[in-house]
């Protein structure tokens, strides 16, 4: 069942170096284009990487939050074209959290890592580092990776009680919302 699915799932940093079947990721990469995009218009594309040398180098695409992509089993890029859609942002982000749920769904781990507006050095965006290793062509942008393996750690479930249900009004902003089913 799809919700708990998302109550369980957590973002993974240390994987088995098990490697990721080949039906796994062909099902991973079907879901992906599977999401929904504005207009239809499908502005994403996807690089599936699993060369260990590459994901070495991707790991140090930026200086804070991608280190452990070396050790990842695989690292799907999730790049868009901004001249198909105005939205590439909101379209390939929902790509990529239906490759993280997906991955879920079949025993495996995965952790997002933001490359958009991220800097690899003084010098070069993230995203620029990304490019260039995997010659991405400069018309799209390169929103972020996800890492893919099976987890080599487990993280308890956030509770029920931990969500910032402060964070949600009912009909106007300000009025607290409680549990809708008792209104």
């Amino acid at each position: 069942m799809f919700v708990s699915l998302i109550q369980k799932r957590r973002s993974i940093r240390k994987f088995q170096k098990r490697s990721v079947e080949a039906e796994k990721i062909d099902i991973l990469i079907e879901a992906a284009l599977r999401a929904p995009s504005s207009m239809g218009r499908n502005p994403w594309e996807f690089i599936v990487v699993s060369d260990p040398e590459l994901l070495g180098q991707l790991s140090t695409a930026k200086a804070h939050g991608s280190t452990f992509l070396s050790n990842a089993r695989v690292g799907i890029v999730v790049c868009a074209d901004p001249e198909k859609s105005d939205v590439w942002i909101e379209d390939a982000s929902i790509a990529a959290i239906f490759l993280q749920l997906t991955a879920e769904s079949l025993g495996l781990a995965s952790c997002w890592i933001q490359m958009r507006e991220r800097m690899h050095d003084d010098t070069k965006t993230a995203g620029e580092y990304v490019a260039a290793t995997l010659d991405i062509p400069e018309k799209l942008q390169v929103e972020c990776i996800v890492a893919v393996g099976y987890p080599d750690e487990e993280k308890p479930p956030h509770e029920k009680g931990e969500l910032q249900y402060d964070k949600v009004s009912l009909n106007r902003y300000g009025k607290p919302y409680e549990n809708f089913s008792s209104n």
